[in-house]
């Protein structure tokens, strides 16, 4: 389905978003992939979006250009009370705009989208709630700890801080002591005097407990003791990070049901460095093999001075018995042309097309087309290996490649008689400078693999980190997507640890899944 009638199907499912109405999603316990199809939707079309400093930052990339975007509370600023933090959401939404306020967790979980929605309902202003995975839903799956299971738990009890303080509602120990599993999305100093009512109030302080910090996220860590020593194992561990703390039979489980933290790139920090566009595809393949991704494009994609031969060789591609295209980005650059030109994908119907790497491919599909020949290796080799092969001595062949590919195919098609026009279709450039975020995690040496994916993207690399900190990629894992890019890192005085066979995304995690599970991981 395309991306365009997936939206679509979305948005009917979800409803209208009336102008006036305030939103309040719940952003999830973490993983931005959690979030609901309703809470996505409602981010793309709202006019007005504020939320918590701690939600996903990817969520955000799901909102419109044109939408205002505001953070609550700003920076370094404490809660106001629920009257500052609605007045926003109320007042935008009486000037007609969609409002959605975009809230961790579960709204009606935490406590605040409660508060919220009564502000709302007193000022009389329309709103909805989306529902989301808590914090606690989210502790428990990706822990491997289910809170209810058969013979072990049928009781649970949620204690939750609800930002209010002091309440009035005492919490009844001796009740929580007699249910089968208690939840507490805590701090580690809240947890410590949980447990110790706890055992005041009857409970074996043998009873097993959990603590599950940053849960659903890559760097998610569980910490297991009982009610009775679960305190000093956390202040072993040095971390004073909100958490969810499980307490009950069930979290014996753990040793059968874990999942999450046993996959073989959990705890690690992947360093991707294609071009913001292309590196989701990378990254979510990393992240599904549970790692931590960030990115740090080296290359950026620049306009050429002159397209005119370009634009002459696709008015009379029929000419051509081969068009060979090497990259996805070759493919978004014919296809812009042939846009300029008022021009589709029928224009390209004369020759057959000659596509190198799985992502080409893709991008090629995408745009209704098949292409006729795709080396088996996404090297310049066996591509010029696999013309010469289908007898392209003697034919007409057109090359829309980068400036800064190799000669080798056209060197090697030429010999045997072939004529081919090598044109330049798009320039790949040098960013200015790499994200701050990138670079604080770099010098902090939190980076334990760095992916590299063309030449260029080392050569960028080398010269955006500067002598000193290039230095430093001696002590990280680089992964190389092939030979040609091999080359370049040892040309440039480093070591790759691993390249990719195929020379594409699947293989290059295959790669990077293999030499994790047989070298020691780096310590922290």
């Amino acid at each position: 389905m395309s991306d365009l009638r997936a939206w679509q199907r979305m948005a009917s499912l979800v409803g209208d978003f009336e102008p006036g109405t305030v939103s309040v999603v719940g952003a999830g316990p973490g993983d931005a992939a959690l979030i609901s199809v309703r809470g996505a939707v409602r981010l793309m079309q709202a006019d007005v979006v504020v939320h918590d400093p701690n939600v996903a930052a990817a969520l955000l990339d799901l909102v419109g250009p044109q939408a205002e975007v505001e953070c609550f509370p700003g920076e370094g600023e404490g809660r106001e009370g629920t009257s500052q933090e609605g007045s926003v959401p109320a007042r935008k939404a009486r000037d007609g705009k969609r409002v959605v306020r975009l809230l961790a967790g579960d709204p009606f979980v935490s406590g605040r989208g409660g508060r919220l929605c009564a502000f709302l309902a007193g000022a009389q202003v329309r709103f909805e709630v989306v529902p989301a995975v808590s914090a606690a839903l989210g502790a428990s799956a990706t822990g491997g700890i289910p809170l209810v299971h058969l013979g072990m738990s049928r009781t649970v009890g949620l204690v939750a801080d609800v930002g209010g303080g002091d309440d009035g509602l005492a919490l009844d120990f001796s009740m929580l002591a007699g249910m089968d599993t208690l939840v507490f999305p805590a701090t580690p100093g809240e947890m410590e005097r949980y447990c110790e009512r706890l055992i005041e109030a009857g409970l074996d302080a043998r009873t097993p407990a959990a603590v599950v910090t940053r849960a659903t996220r890559p760097e998610q860590k569980t910490v297991l003791g009982s009610v009775g020593d679960i305190a000093d194992r956390l202040a072993g561990e040095g971390s004073d990070l909100p958490a969810v703390m499980i307490v009950g039979p069930v979290v014996r489980m753990r040793e059968s049901l874990e999942w999450f933290e046993r996959q073989p790139l959990h705890g690690l920090t992947m360093a991707v460095t294609r071009m913001s566009d292309q590196s989701p595809v990378l990254g979510a393949a990393l992240q599904a093999a549970g790692a931590e991704v960030i990115e740090a494009p080296t290359i950026q994609l620049a306009e050429i001075d002159d397209y005119w031969p370009v634009d002459q060789a696709l008015r009379g591609v029929g000419q051509y018995h081969w068009l060979v295209v090497t990259s996805a980005n070759g493919v978004d650059a014919l296809f812009k042309r042939l846009e300029a030109m008022g021009l589709d994908a029928r224009a390209l119907a004369g020759p057959r097309i000659a596509a190198v790497g799985s992502a080409t491919v893709g991008r090629f599909v995408e745009r209704g087309i098949r292409p006729d020949l795709v080396p088996g290796e996404a090297v310049g080799e066996a591509l010029a290996e696999a013309l010469i092969q289908r007898g392209v001595a003697g034919q007409r062949v057109l090359l829309l490649r980068s400036d800064l590919a190799r000669n080798y195919v056209v060197d090697a098609l030429t010999g045997i008689g072939a004529t081919c026009d090598d044109l330049m279709a798009y320039r790949t450039v040098c960013p200015e400078s790499l994200p701050a975020g990138f670079l604080e995690r770099f010098d902090a040496g939190e980076i334990d693999w760095l992916t590299l994916t063309s030449p260029s993207s080392v050569a960028n690399l080398v010269k955006l980190l500067g002598p000193e900190r290039a230095e430093r990629l001696k002590a990280i894992r680089l992964a190389s997507i092939g030979p040609v890019t091999t080359k370049a890192i040892r040309q440039a005085g480093l070591t790759e640890a691993v390249e990719a066979h195929p020379h594409d995304v699947p293989g290059l995690v295959a790669a990077i899944v293999g030499a994790v599970e047989a070298l020691p991981r780096r310590p922290r």
